[in-house]
């Protein structure tokens, strides 16, 4: 079969805006190159062993996405809405940079493993080994190791939203830890959240392909016993408070979120909201406390900000 390869360059906060624009016109597999995705002046070294220099050398400011669509006799026209869906972002209040889209031509061997190459084993946190399935990795003492095949979905754990979450899971996860992961793409948090020793995990998210992954990801990593994974849209499917309620989406939803937030946290318990641009930090924070979430620490990698939160005493 022949294949169509759409690449668009756009930024960083737009990726994973543009990334579902390209599933829902029936691209077959997304590959997101981000050069802002690696933090090399907060990494070991030997974390950098992994990552080949091709990964991270770009010739332009932004990031690249590139989709694979079947060459077929309507493709032009599914291109030319996938531009024009593309051009629409900025009235959502998202910087798409260039926003330029290519296309051209490939067999199905040259794009159906090239992904692979973009996703190695990667340190997060203090414990947390993210493997692809298909690397290996020699385990150390202290390792907690979660094999990972993100397919289609969002969220390998080397965006810098994924890690900060994975690192406010390691402060905050407890043995009775009822977890709630809110938009989990490909699972990792809540695989993530069960490995720490969560008692019980509930991931949401409102793509069946996301779903579908999160539970294969689930079953891979042993975890299916804590990790229940639902379709649905954001809390939907939450009928009790939580110890944890973790969101790795993007700003505007979260504020969208906000006055439910309060409702699904017990007094006790602990907020992780991710995927703020920086720009966000101010807006974010401000839905959040106008609806009893104190928002108590925020940590910045590279463009993005996560923020931790608390429900606000009486």
């Amino acid at each position: 079969m022949e294949w169509m390869e759409l690449s668009i360059r756009t930024t960083t906060e737009a990726t994973e805006a543009v990334a579902n624009i390209l599933y829902d016109a029936g691209v077959k597999g997304v590959v997101i190159e981000d050069p802002k995705d690696f933090d090399f002046s907060n990494q070991d070294a030997k974390t950098w062993d992994y990552v080949e220099e091709q990964v991270y050398t770009f010739d332009f400011e932004g990031a690249l996405i590139k989709g694979y669509l079947p060459k077929t006799d309507g493709v032009a026209d599914e291109i030319q809405l996938i531009k024009q869906s593309i051009a629409y972002l900025p009235h959502y209040g998202l910087d798409i940079g260039e926003g330029t889209l290519e296309a051209k031509e490939v067999k199905d061997e040259d794009w159906s493993n090239t992904w692979k190459q973009y996703y190695k084993p990667t340190r997060i946190g203090k414990q947390i080994i993210i493997k692809p399935e298909w690397e290996e990795y020699e385990e150390k003492p202290g390792d907690i190791v979660i094999e990972m095949n993100p397919g289609m979905a969002f969220g390998t754990g080397t965006h810098e939203t994924t890690a900060m979450c994975i690192e406010a899971l390691e402060d905050v996860v407890t043995t009775e830890a009822l977890v709630y992961d809110i938009g989990c793409g490909s699972g990792i948090l809540g695989v993530a959240a069960a490995k720490l020793g969560a008692k019980k995990v509930v991931s949401v998210d409102f793509d069946p392909v996301a779903v579908e992954v999160s539970l294969e990801n689930v079953e891979n990593n042993r975890v299916a016993e804590q990790v229940s994974v639902y379709q649905g849209n954001l809390m939907d499917n939450i009928d009790q408070k939580g110890d944890i309620i973790v969101v790795n989406i993007i700003a505007d939803v979260i504020m969208t979120m906000a006055p439910d937030f309060q409702h699904y946290l017990k007094p006790s318990g602990t907020l992780i909201t991710s995927g703020i641009i920086l720009e966000k930090i101010a807006p974010v924070k401000k839905a959040l406390e106008t609806h009893n979430i104190e928002v108590y620490k925020t940590v910045e990698k590279g463009e993005w900000a996560a923020l931790y939160g608390r429900v606000r005493e009486a």
